[in-house]
């Protein structure tokens, strides 16, 4: 302390012989700021000198500050009674709708355009493995269901010479990249950080004549002739196609083709309404086709130009009470990259 107090008498702030700070009356533009200051108002002869004027507090800033005040109780205690680990709704996504003004492209027009594309040097080509993009919901049923959450998980599946493969699984949701993202190990919802690793596998070297193991086919026959051996019920009506090409695309990447010859099964088979066109949830381009059932609409998305599937939607039509599901609710998207 002493030390200081040496500094600062040495750096003298107030020297003595300053002009400013001698002893003396106010000039008069110090003795206006000091009438501004301290508000003095002379009275008026024969007036009396007026009150100053105090606000009153208004009721409805009284009443907004209750009010502001209970919502913040509320919110708060909503919070405790829910506890820090659940999760959001807010995760859940809303089914894809046509753009408006989009004109509807018939299966087999986009047939053709696939098959144009196929040619060209720059097609892909075929590889086996996937990049697949999901959202799916975690439902409970009976009479005390919960309200199901919405799990985003991105499965990358890459195969090696040797046959051998990895598989990695990690919780994302690229709609809200760096939020947190809502897992479900064993039951429990949960929150994570998004990139999350929820698993890493490597396989060992595996190998089968059998579809979907077996090299699919780029003819639209044979095609067809590998996926209904995909369907082991038999007799394949449209969800069940569509079944089977999920199943297909979660362990090949098509090359153009194959996909030219998958969108010819889907035209071959009828049962697929054209919607027009959307944007999927990767933010790609795409053109919609719909099969309804009861409580249920499957919609598959196509590339416009090379007929490549982008993504597969189901999404329940009317509540169902007992999986404490709303008519709207995306049962599950699987959005499939190269």
């Amino acid at each position: 302390m002493a030390d200081e107090l040496e500094l600062l008498r040495r750096a003298n702030p107030v020297p003595s012989a300053d002009p400013r700070f001698r002893e003396g009356p106010l000039p008069p533009g110090a003795e206006r700021h000091l009438d501004l200051l301290t508000r003095r108002v002379a009275p008026a002869p024969n007036r009396p000198a007026r009150r100053p004027h105090v606000p009153r507090p208004r009721r409805a800033h009284l009443a907004w500050a209750v009010v502001t005040a209970a919502v913040v109780a509320v919110t708060a205690l909503a919070l405790l009674l829910a506890g820090p680990a659940t999760p959001s709704a807010v995760a859940a996504p809303r089914p894809l709708t046509p753009v408006a003004g989009s004109a509807p492209v018939s299966l087999e027009r986009l047939a053709e355009r696939a098959r144009t594309a196929a040619g060209e040097d720059a097609s892909p080509r075929l590889r086996q493995g996937t990049h697949v993009q999901s959202w799916s919901l975690s439902m409970t049923s009976g009479p005390d269901a919960r309200r199901p959450v919405t799990l985003p998980e991105e499965r990358v599946v890459r195969w090696r010479p040797d046959g051998s493969r990895t598989e990695l699984v990690v919780a994302t949701d690229p709609r809200r990249p760096g939020q947190p993202v809502v897992t479900d190990p064993g039951g429990d919802p949960r929150t994570v950080d998004d990139g999350h690793v929820l698993s890493r596998v490597t396989l060992p070297p595996s190998w089968s004549d059998a579809p979907p193991w077996a090299r699919p086919p780029h003819d639209a026959r044979d095609l067809r002739a590998y996926l209904d051996e995909l369907d082991r019920a038999g007799g394949q009506d449209t969800p069940r196609l569509l079944d089977a090409v999920a199943e297909l695309l979660d362990h090949w990447t098509l090359g153009g083709r194959e996909s030219a010859a998958l969108a010819q099964v889907l035209a071959d088979a009828g049962g697929l309404r054209p919607a027009g066109g959307v944007t999927d949830r990767l933010g790609r381009p795409g053109q919609a086709y719909t099969h309804s059932a009861p409580g249920i609409r499957r919609m598959i998305v196509l590339a416009p130009d090379t007929g490549a599937v982008l993504g597969l939607e189901t999404t329940f039509t009317k509540d169902q009470p007992d999986l404490a599901v709303k008519a709207g609710d995306v049962m599950a998207y699987r959005a499939w990259m190269r």
